[in-house]
């Protein structure tokens, strides 16, 4: 489709979404299961501000989120997409596809990939190429070739680790969790492996497809997009662990507990440090041709990205967001202000 037809497109759906004005009272929120009780607080807080509806956050998972979010314009389509990642070119395209142009990305904070565990079971200390060894669906060979992962206890993979059964629940294909785990802990333990640098010169295609595979014979489990339900499920089972955003561990410190990652304990301060080896940002998404129909969006956005919600002493901070630098949040907050277009 060419830049002509895109941007036709896009005018046509925004002159009909204008003359369906009030189609919908309530603003719409989907995407990340892990910004999900950030943007929920914010809702909260809007309405009892306001009086207005509060906005309807649904956590459908980053990838999730952005597939209904490109869909279109119009009372039908979500406003806001929460993300535990960036959004994907490919992803940007399928908007794009739909005439959906013009969006403005919003960094709110940070956020620690946690290895969490209940509170009785033992400590452990993992590094991202112990991770990926009882992980992986395959692994090197050494000489050339790959086979099945056949490590069923972490003293598999090394003796110095518990001998208890590899046993980890995490995020679908779907989540943006998912995705940073892949890239911030599997890529960096296949990289380490014999052969593997190799193997990316040669062939990356392959090389992401080996390293990003997941296990399927069992030791990991996909616990959908409900990050409540992995919490209850390392209550039941004392050795098994658990891999979500530190928000679900900080509002669940009473019941589980982190592992370390090479050393260092997850934690709000060594997030925000950059040295916990494990932590990405997050952001949401706003379609920029929803704020003069949808009534309150602008609103919402001031709330979203205040003082109150995203600073030092901020509601969001307060369950479990790691905030941004005073000059970061001020930048988020002008560019949502000012409705920047994302640019790629």
């Amino acid at each position: 489709m060419t830049l002509l037809r895109l941007t036709a497109a896009a005018l046509i759906a925004s002159a009909a979404f204008a003359g369906a004005a009030h189609a919908r009272d309530q603003i719409k929120i989907v995407g990340s299961s892990t910004v999900f009780p950030y943007m929920q607080a914010a809702a909260e807080e809007y309405a009892n501000k306001s009086g207005k509806p509060a906005p309807v956050v649904e956590s459908t998972g980053t990838g999730g989120g952005f597939k209904v979010f490109c869909g279109g314009i119009g009372p039908d389509f979500p406003d806001i997409s929460n993300a535990s990642r960036a959004i994907k070119d490919s992803e940007i395209k399928l908007c794009a596809d739909n005439g959906v142009v013009d969006i403005t990305e919003a960094k709110i904070g940070f956020d620690g990939l946690t290895i969490a565990m209940d509170q009785a079971a033992g400590d452990m200390d993992l590094t991202k190429e112990q991770l990926y060894k009882a992980l992986a669906a395959e692994l090197p060979d050494g000489k050339g070739g790959f086979v099945a992962n056949a490590s069923k206890n972490w003293s598999d993979i090394d003796p110095k680790l518990p001998n208890t059964p590899i046993t980890v629940f995490g995020p679908p294909p779907t989540s943006g969790t998912r995705d940073a785990f892949v890239e911030l802990v599997m890529d960096a333990g296949c990289s380490k492996q014999p052969g593997m640098a190799d193997l990316k010169k040669a062939d990356e295609k392959k090389y992401k497809e080996v390293c990003s595979r997941m296990r399927q014979d069992g030791p990991f489990i996909e616990a959908g997009e409900n990050d409540n339900l992995i919490v209850q499920r390392l209550e039941a089972d004392k050795n098994a662990v658990g891999i979500f955003g530190y928000s679900f561990l900080y509002e669940n410190s009473d019941k589980l507990k982190g592992a370390k990652i090479e050393g260092v304990e997850v934690s709000e301060e060594s997030i925000a440090d950059g040295s916990y080896p494990i932590s990405r940002p997050l952001f949401f998404y706003v379609k920029n041709a929803h704020r003069d129909v949808i009534p309150g969006l602008k609103e919402f956005l001031t709330e979203a990205t205040s003082e109150e919600a995203l600073g030092d002493d901020g509601y969001m901070v307060e369950r479990g967001l790691t905030p941004l630098s005073a000059e970061l949040r001020e930048a988020t907050r002008k560019a949502v202000a000012d409705a920047v277009k994302l640019s790629k």
